[in-house]
């Protein structure tokens, strides 16, 4: 018999609210956690649903069964085409996160606050239940039902210090996991001095508070004053209308083609309202890239204002322009920024955040 983490491998379940097949940087740090936790042992489950809401609308229904026994058939709900998942690590598809649907386990863990929603429910077979909490999830649920779940007898996790600051504002304790990042996925292979200056890299997300449509005035208005200005953006949708043919857009590149975007620009623009963490802006970090972000709690675990990037109000297109500017026009300035950006960045490894995660999870023992 192996033994491990205070002489017991454990029987672990991770919740998703949805299918991994699109890339989604929550998603994705599950995932992570799924691959390194198998890795040390641990037989680690991970169950996607069709049915997110515990109170899908009737409407819905029809739908969302289609939806289910389409995915089931092609079994096409797993991140193949942009995350490799660890063989051993199980993966599951199915219609709701009804507890019956769930293996008995030591431990479970919601990753949003409609899978929390189901968790609170499971009885003591499924294990003993955790909360992993990613960010302040309002933008797809009333701020009743969010802040419920942060209230409900789960055992949360957070990634990040504004969230533990807003779980003690509730008078409720949490434990505080920063997230680790995948050095060999993500890194500097560009020299920063061979860069060209005026190239400026963002991703595109349809959803308003991601910031993009700030992002694109800010392009705009470095391109009135930087007429040479390179731009490039990535995402996973359709490019926005009226795109700009000064904007190049890369539609669901693959991870080895985003290391080289990330690599070939000098300046990374990181335009969101609100993130739990700023997954995109760590990435071009690892790989080089002077940030140019929002003053936002999802971007200040590693964004230090005039240190390791240049930071400005959310929703103010003219201030994120200006630090464009002003990093393309001050070479020793984005040199500085790019560099000491990418040596904080290396204390995030996933070996730290699977230690914490995994002392935290045995600890219930």
């Amino acid at each position: 018999m192996k033994e491990h983490c205070a002489n017991k491998y454990m029987e672990i379940i991770f919740v998703l609210p949805c299918s991994g097949k699109n890339p989604v940087g929550g998603i994705k740090v599950v995932y992570e956690y799924a691959n390194h936790l198998s890795k040390r042992g641990h037989n680690v489950t991970v169950v996607h649903t069709a049915f997110q809401r515990i109170d899908t609308p009737l409407t819905e229904i029809p739908r969302r069964t289609l939806f289910y026994l389409k995915l089931w058939a092609s079994g096409k709900y797993t991140p193949d085409s942009w995350f490799k998942i660890d063989p051993s690590v199980q993966m599951l598809w199915v219609p709701t996160l009804d507890s019956q649907n769930i293996p008995d386990a030591d431990v479970v863990i919601a990753t949003s606050w409609d899978t929390a929603e189901w968790v609170n429910q499971y009885p003591a077979s499924k294990g003993r239940r955790f909360y992993l909490i990613q960010g302040l999830e309002t933008w797809s649920g009333t701020e009743k039902r969010v802040f419920a779940t942060w209230k409900a007898r789960l055992n949360k996790i957070v990634i990040a210090q504004w969230l533990e600051r807003t779980a003690n504002s509730m008078n409720e304790k949490c434990a505080y996991i920063p997230n680790g990042l995948d050095f060999t996925r993500f890194g500097l292979d560009l020299s920063l001095t061979e860069r060209i200056a005026d190239h400026v890299l963002m991703m595109y997300h349809p959803s308003e508070w991601k910031g993009s449509d700030d992002g694109l005035n800010a392009l705009k208005k470095v391109k009135q004053q930087v007429p040479g200005l390179r731009a490039s953006m990535f995402g996973v949708p359709k490019p926005p209308k009226d795109l700009p043919g000064w904007i190049d857009y890369h539609r669901s590149p693959s991870q080895e083609r985003i290391r080289q975007l990330y690599n070939k620009c000098s300046i990374f623009l990181a335009p969101s309202w609100s993130e739990g963490w700023g997954l995109p802006a760590s990435e071009a970090m690892m790989c080089g890239a002077a940030v140019a972000a929002t003053d936002i709690g999802g971007h200040r675990e590693f964004a230090f204002h005039e240190q390791t990037a240049l930071l400005s109000p959310p929703k103010d297109s003219g201030a994120l322009a200006a630090n464009v500017v002003r990093l393309i026009n001050d070479r020793e300035l984005r040199i500085k920024i790019a560099t000491q950006g990418n040596e904080y960045i290396q204390r995030f490894t996933w070996d730290r955040a699977t230690d914490a995660f995994e002392k935290l999870l045995s600890e219930s023992y």
